[in-house]
């Protein structure tokens, strides 16, 4: 049995790194501040909802401690099983909520951490956080499918409902608490996280003001069925071990630098849009002994398969990317197993749960990475599912006419989801013309949600609250490189795409200030990508009451 401890330290990466500092002064938010008109413990009682019963089980005073504030922590459940945590600050709250999403297959809840506001003890947001409707298989960890091999109703709660309820639940108690619901009420996620930031503004438009969706898996049926079980096959030896080894990654990097670093006018060791990359594999074929510093053959012939999205066997694009030029150091893991992940790759794992019990209708045949075949029919026998998963809908015309604001990010190195995905759906979605309501900011060399080789850390919440509360649409977001030990060491911004940063012949490459705005060197038109499941934009999801 495999876990995903991963999703585990994605979901605290993107929690930990969450800040938002807002210009008013510390004494003018404290004076602010609402404070609550009930007693923490009363809050241990039911909710009605539309569609379920919302039971609170626990709910005690917790101290000031570090810079979190003091808080009411609330637990509890939405029938049948959405557990649920929520904090409630009893000093700092000014009126705002944040709820978190989940990451992987979820399984369990990740504490909600409140965002830094320069108040003495921390946030003035309520801040929640949901497992999705059920325990993973080992509890305590992001864990794998089998809890919906036979579930319908889990199966529901993870596919479309968890957030839905949640967001319901915790504006109820918030409403018992202070007195009033949320002025403004705000979500975040990365991965599955930010699929389900997507579907909520897609299938829930009511549910949110503003919503922060990082390296969305909003193709979730295509990425987990067959992406994902693509990068699993094609680093596969007959023996079942792997043909490209993790030694051979900082050869493999170092060689695309050295071809593709230069292409934006800088060499900083990232690439800023590794798609005009044209790095040839073949160039680090071995002439001599095999040694870390070159590719055999099969491993050049693995590389060029990476960087390309599966097909079938006419050629039809069965996803809509592959991996960037520049993501290699992060394929270690994650498409390549390592000691470290116990010898298997994350992205079978994630496949081999999905197509075992998670991607076809309960009772219907299943399949396994090994074997699934690149076809049109089993692409499509993925479909009944795997719409239900899905957040691809282009019509957030209800979101939009809400005032509801949408905050799309993707890191360029990102190994665990193609950021062509969310280009072709961000172009469909805005047609390539600016917009007041849709924002997207593509990431240099960030990995999955966060870590990376030059920048790695990015968060725009504070961006998406002032768009929010002062109409002021984010034109560039500042992205984070960070050493092991914490030390900062490079500060880049990110323009709002297509837009991009170039180094204005001053000062620090390693330091924001030195980089201003240029048009993209390609018309986003070209971000379009025909391939299997474009239709599947035109199929709205299932909906809760």
């Amino acid at each position: 049995m495999r876990t995903f401890r991963i999703f585990s330290a994605i979901t605290a990466l993107t929690l930990a790194t969450t800040t938002f500092t807002p210009a008013t002064a510390t004494a003018a938010a404290a004076e602010a501040a609402i404070r609550p008109v009930s007693t923490c413990a009363d809050l241990v009682r039911g909710f009605a909802l539309p569609d379920a019963a919302t039971h609170v089980t626990s709910a005690a005073v917790v101290a000031a401690t570090g810079g979190d504030p003091e808080y009411c922590g609330v637990r509890g459940h939405v029938e049948p099983a959405v557990r649920f945590e929520l904090r409630l600050p009893t000093r700092t709250y000014a009126g705002r909520y944040l709820q978190y999403g989940c990451g992987g297959f979820c399984g369990l809840i990740v504490p909600p951490a409140f965002p830094g506001c320069g108040l003495p003890h921390g946030g003035d947001f309520a801040v929640a956080a949901t497992d999705d409707g059920h325990v993973g298989t080992t509890p305590g960890v992001l864990d794998d499918g089998r809890w919906g091999a036979n579930d319908q109703a889990a199966r529901n709660d993870f596919e479309f409902r968890a957030p839905h309820v949640v967001s319901r639940a915790a504006k109820a108690i918030i409403q018992a608490f202070y007195g009033a619901p949320p002025r403004k009420s705000y979500f975040s996620g990365c991965s599955d996280g930010g699929r389900e930031g997507l579907l909520l503004a897609q299938r829930y438009p009511a549910d949110f003001d503003g919503i922060d969706a990082g390296a969305p898996a909003n193709y979730w049926g295509p990425l987990l069925g067959v992406y994902q079980t693509w990068l699993a096959r094609v680093n596969s030896a007959a023996d079942g071990s792997p043909i490209l080894t993790a030694a051979k990654l900082p050869a493999l990097h170092n060689a695309v630098l050295a071809a593709c670093d230069r292409l934006d006018g800088l060499a900083d060791g990232q690439l800023d849009d590794p798609r005009a990359c044209r790095f040839d594999p073949a160039t680090l074929i071995c002439t001599g002994a095999d040694t870390p510093s070159c590719l055999t053959p099969a491993q050049a012939g693995v590389v060029c398969k990476l960087y390309a999205p599966p097909t079938d066997a006419h050629g039809t694009l069965l996803y809509p990317g592959g991996q960037e030029p520049g993501s290699e150091p992060a394929w270690a893991g994650w498409i390549i197993p390592t000691p470290e992940t116990g010898g298997l790759a994350f992205a079978r794992t994630l496949a081999d749960n999905y197509l075992r019990y998670l991607g076809y209708p309960i009772g219907a045949p299943a399949s396994t990475v090994d074997t699934f075949a690149f076809t049109r029919r089993e692409f499509d026998r993925l479909t009944p599912v795997g719409v239900r998963y899905n957040a691809m809908s282009l019509d957030l015309s209800a979101f939009q006419r809400r005032g509801g604001k949408l905050l799309l990010w993707h890191g360029w190195g990102d190994e665990a989801i193609p950021p062509a995905g969310t280009l072709d759906y961000y172009q469909r979605l805005t047609h390539g013309r600016p917009q007041d309501w849709a924002r997207l900011f593509m990431v240099p060399s960030l990995h999955h949600c966060g870590g990376g080789t030059a920048l790695t850390e990015f968060d725009p919440l504070r961006e998406l609250v002032t768009w929010v509360e002062r109409g002021t649409t984010p034109t560039v977001v500042t992205a984070t490189g960070r050493a092991a030990d914490g030390t900062v060491t490079r500060t880049r911004p990110v323009f709002a795409y297509p837009q991009r940063a170039v180094y204005d012949g001053t000062g620090s490459i390693d330091e924001a200030a030195s980089f201003r705005p240029a048009p993209p060197t390609s018309p986003p038109a070209r971000d379009v990508v025909h391939w299997a499941g474009e239709k599947l934009h035109a199929i709205p999801g299932p909906v809760a009451p």
